[in-house]
């Protein structure tokens, strides 16, 4: 019998299931590869806030961001990219979802392996820039830190019971805290619907050896969302993602560990909404308020 956690059973992510749907894009030329999003609030915003998940997530993680900023008239896509093995494959497979979808620049909120993606997508189209701003939770700039280079060519052999092991370390919770627990085991159950070459995929694009060029996302306005309780990343990690991004805005959780979009949504939707309201009133805005008259 499969794992079913509390959160999956709530009003609120029954609600949201019940009335956004998960739409299959195929931007490939191999038909099997299809990405899977959730595209909520105004269509006719045209620069939106597209959110990608960690190694272990898929696109419904975010659906509290999903519903409390639509409801506010953002519009929020949440993105699950299919089985990629390079960094270069993933950002091609990106570019061509924003060219299907229309959108010439997003704003992007990712964690972890969402948010190292988000960094080297907006790297890799530096020269024609597609991202307007980056919003960081829980991430890295530099795949060196998981010590893994040389598994990253075997991952793909091995069988998704171990891929899934390899993970769940980094799900030990000691806290009691009621919202974290319900986030572990509602990301343990999406873990567990993960097949295994989707897992492998993503673990070797997460060990991969790689880096950012922080340097040349220097004029892009970003905000690094941490928590200061337990996490899977030590804090070396976030005093050099710091490092890279010295004009960074920091919005700091007491607490929250890996999953805090789900665990303190609360507090997550607001820096969203403080980061995303510096474009209200210009054509990067993410919501469907007026524009600013200009003349």
């Amino acid at each position: 019998m499969s794992y079913v956690s509390d959160l999956s059973q709530s009003q609120e992510y029954l609600s949201f299931r019940s009335s956004v749907p998960l739409r299959r894009i195929v931007v490939d030329s191999d038909n099997s590869k299809g990405w899977r999003i959730y595209d909520c609030g105004p269509k006719k915003v045209r620069c939106p806030l597209i959110c990608l998940p960690p190694v272990s997530g898929t696109a419904d993680i975010f659906f509290k961001q999903a519903l409390t900023l639509s409801a506010k008239g953002v519009r929020v896509i949440s993105a699950e990219a299919p089985v990629y093995w390079n960094v270069r494959e993933w950002c091609e497979g990106f570019k061509k979802l924003l060219d299907y979808l229309e959108l010439d620049r997003v704003h992007i909120f990712g964690s972890s392996l969402g948010g190292y993606l988000a960094q080297k997508f907006a790297e890799y189209t530096v020269n024609c820039p597609r991202v307007a701003s980056l919003i960081l939770c829980n991430t890295f700039t530099d795949t060196s830190v998981f010590n893994n280079h040389d598994s990253a060519a075997i991952f793909w052999i091995l069988p998704a019971l171990v891929l899934k092991r390899m993970l769940m370390g980094n799900f030990v919770s000691n806290r009691v805290d009621p919202e974290m627990v319900e986030a572990v085991d509602f990301m343990v159950e999406r873990l567990e619907s993960l097949p295994q070459t989707e897992l492998a995929s993503r673990l070797t694009l997460n060990c991969l050896r790689g880096y950012v060029e922080a340097h040349k996302l220097s004029n892009l306005p970003i905000t690094i969302i941490d928590v200061f309780d337990e996490s899977a990343l030590s804090s070396a990690v976030r005093e050099e993602l710091y490092k890279c991004y010295p004009s960074a805005k920091l919005a700091h959780l007491k607490s929250g560990g890996n999953f805090p979009y789900l665990s303190r949504c609360g507090e997550v939707n607001l820096h969203l909404q403080i980061h995303l309201r510096q474009f209200d009133g210009t054509i990067l805005s993410a919501s469907d308020r007026p524009l600013i008259n200009r003349s």
